[in-house]
């Protein structure tokens, strides 16, 4: 069965959530972020990994966790964007 995908929040104030950490809703840093991520990477390599950013959030932040997944294993890391107006 196809797992769901490991998404990366950053939120406006630049703060990273990992959805499939013990406590989603609370922030986590970035060595606590690569070390799961790495792990759940060795037991399911495939997984789509995400990276969810809120479009306030300053661009070197999304950077930042995207090389911050790469460096723990991921292949590829998407960029998911979340805005509340639609986009032109």
């Amino acid at each position: 069965s196809e797992k769901e995908p490991i998404i990366v929040s950053v939120n406006k104030e630049g703060q990273y959530f990992l959805n499939i950490g013990d406590h989603p809703s609370l922030p986590t840093d970035e060595s606590a972020l690569t070390l799961r991520v790495s792990a759940e990477l060795q037991r399911t390599p495939q997984r789509k990994v995400l990276v969810k950013a809120d479009e306030n959030v300053h661009y070197g932040k999304v950077v930042g966790a995207m090389v911050l997944l790469q460096n723990a294993g991921a292949p590829s890391v998407g960029l998911v964007t979340q805005d509340d107006k639609p986009s032109h």
